[in-house]
């Protein structure tokens, strides 16, 4: 029995598969998924040879103490922004021994959204030690939050396939 849906357990048993071949490692930092990015991946038998970390930083003092997201970006974009976001990989990136990393910052819902910054924004971005650097903004809608959070998985993972490439 797995907590996550086929889909996501075959995407992620090709990212280890291939990247264990490749001999890469990955890192996340995850504010709205709370870590469940790494756990889609650690899902799978072998994952340790690709997983280097994960940083669950939910809040904006975690966000600044374990993966240096500074105080002027948050106050400047917010928490839930591309900046933050592309800080978020920088850190977890450079503070872990990974070839690449993802990072992810939204709203996941119900609650917490705005007419600026609604329910199912999700900023992603993803980098690799090569220099490659992807962001994407997604507007999944008032899905749910379990939704939001699943279509994050899927999103990230497969901007870690593309920032590896």
């Amino acid at each position: 029995m797995t907590f996550f849906p086929a889909d996501i357990i075959e995407q992620t048993q090709r990212i280890i598969t291939d990247f264990s071949a490749r001999g890469l490692m990955v890192s996340t930092a995850e504010s709205c998924t709370g870590g469940l990015i790494a756990g889609a991946l650690t899902e799978i038998s072998g994952s340790s040879a690709v997983v280097d970390r994960g940083f669950v930083t939910y809040t904006n003092d975690a966000k600044m103490d374990m993966i240096g997201v500074t105080t002027a970006t948050l106050i400047a974009h917010g928490a839930v922004s591309r900046e933050t976001a592309l800080q978020m990989v920088h850190g977890a990136l450079y503070r872990s021994q990974a070839a690449v990393a993802v990072a992810v910052t939204g709203i996941a819902g119900p609650g917490g959204g705005s007419t600026d910054k609604p329910v199912g924004l999700v900023h992603l971005a993803a980098k690799s030690r090569s220099g490659k650097i992807i962001h994407r903004e997604m507007h999944y809608g008032d899905i749910g939050r379990t939704e939001v959070r699943l279509a994050t998985i899927r999103t990230a993972l497969d901007m870690l396939v593309e920032a590896a490439d």
